[in-house]
């Protein structure tokens, strides 16, 4: 005779509707945390509920890209500089006119240099690393004058303050 599987704990407080609920938080760029403490549980019966129930896992997924993709593109257009058609509402001889405008927003650096460097760290990092050659290099000093000498001395100390 085999025996059912009996589940322990409590049952699960996930309803289908949380499905809708979770995109829908996920593309107001809420964490895990956040979901957790929305459906007043715990951030482990998000990570169960995310094995257990495929299509809620799969609503996590969708708001989190979908409203990734969206800052993403308005961080590229803020980074190149954008414009749009507009309107603005006067009041002209007691009447109010409404006048289309044309809003020219221009490019916006620090975008620019934040998309480049996530996008290119390499090429955009701050700190630009030299390469070191990896066994020290022999000089011999032995040729050089008195004057080469303590013109070298005299580079190096000036190298050790500017560290």
């Amino acid at each position: 005779m085999k025996k059912e599987k009996i589940k322990d704990g409590a049952p699960t407080k996930y309803k289908e509707e949380y499905n809708d609920q979770v995109r829908k938080l996920c593309l107001l760029g809420s964490t895990d945390k956040d979901i957790a403490s929305f459906f007043g549980v715990t951030e482990t019966t998000i990570n169960n509920w995310k094995l257990e129930y495929p299509n809620f896992f799969e609503s996590i997924k969708e708001g989190k890209e979908y409203a990734d993709a969206n800052v993403a593109d308005r961080l590229y257009q803020r980074a190149l500089g954008f414009e749009h058609d507009s309107e603005e509402i006067k009041i002209v001889e007691g009447n109010i006119k409404r006048i289309p405008v044309r809003k020219v927003y221009p490019p916006d650096p620090t975008s620019a240099i934040f998309w480049l460097k996530n996008r290119k760290a390499v090429a955009w990092r701050d700190k630009q690393e030299n390469e070191q050659p990896e066994k020290p290099i022999a000089i011999d000093y032995s040729k050089l004058t008195d004057e080469q000498l303590q013109t070298l001395r005299e580079l190096l100390e000036i190298a050790k303050k500017n560290e």
